[in-house]
């Protein structure tokens, strides 16, 4: 009768210990990349500038030579500097980047929503929306 007990408690416990951990780990969490470069200063300052200005305007600074380029930037720096102390906080500077990145998106989207709403009627129907998406398929 002993055998039979301690056979069952060997099994339970090897059933026990090699089963899932009961434990749940904290996912992590990450926010999106400001910028689909890669960031390596040592290389470029590209990630930077796309994260600062927007995929979208820090193209167009690519093509400006240098001194247009600080001109703008130094118009840029006085609407980053929302309290006018001369000065652009950490603060600010976030705020300016999140700023930047969600006007990219917005236009992102209205460019995709005018791709899709072919009628231009201001809707963008199930056939409007297969024949923009699918429609090299169909």
């Amino acid at each position: 009768m002993l055998f039979p007990r301690l056979l069952l408690c060997l099994a339970a416990w090897a059933l026990c210990s090699s089963g899932k951990p009961t434990e749940r780990k904290e996912r992590v969490v990450r926010e999106a990349p400001l910028s689909a470069r890669e960031h390596d200063d040592a290389q470029s300052f590209d990630y930077d500038h796309d994260a600062f200005l927007g995929a979208e305007e820090a193209k167009s600074f690519d093509q400006l030579t240098p001194e247009e380029s600080k001109e703008r930037l130094g118009k840029i720096v006085g609407k980053i500097d929302e309290n006018g102390d001369g000065f652009v906080t950490v603060e600010e500077l976030k705020a300016w980047i999140k700023f930047a990145q969600k006007r990219w998106i917005y236009e992102d989207v209205e460019r995709q929503w005018k791709g899709h709403d072919l009628n231009e009627d201001g809707l963008v129907s199930w056939e409007e929306y297969k024949n923009a998406t699918y429609g090299y398929i169909l």
